[in-house]
């Protein structure tokens, strides 16, 4: 199984470096996966989308649609791209410690 280290965190990821132990979670794990994204830090927005992405994915069990997404954050689409620049469901979802969404490539 392949593993993530950043500095002091190292977590196991699949081979998209997706978390494969989503229990392990935090803020700073964030942090450290966010830089794989090409995000150096979370602003108030990223914290936005993250917390969302964690408490529907904790309700439901799979990560939200990406036109959910936009309409309960307030974030256009495009917004959502800058933000994660690699996307809603590879980036903000990965960051945000969910699974891999399926039907992401």
């Amino acid at each position: 199984m392949p593993t993530f280290t950043y500095g002091d965190i190292t977590i196991e990821v699949d081979e998209d470096g997706f978390m494969q132990n989503p229990e392990q979670w935090n803020e700073q794990v964030a942090a450290a996966l966010a830089t794989t994204e090409g995000v150096e830090e979370l602003t108030e927005e990223h914290w936005k989308v993250i917390q969302y992405l964690r408490d529907y994915y904790l309700q439901f069990g799979v990560a939200p649609m990406i036109r959910k997404l936009t309409k309960e954050t307030g974030f256009p689409l495009k917004k959502i791209y800058e933000l994660f620049p690699s996307g809603p469901a590879k980036g903000a979802c990965k960051v945000a410690g969910l699974p891999k969404p399926t039907g992401c490539v």
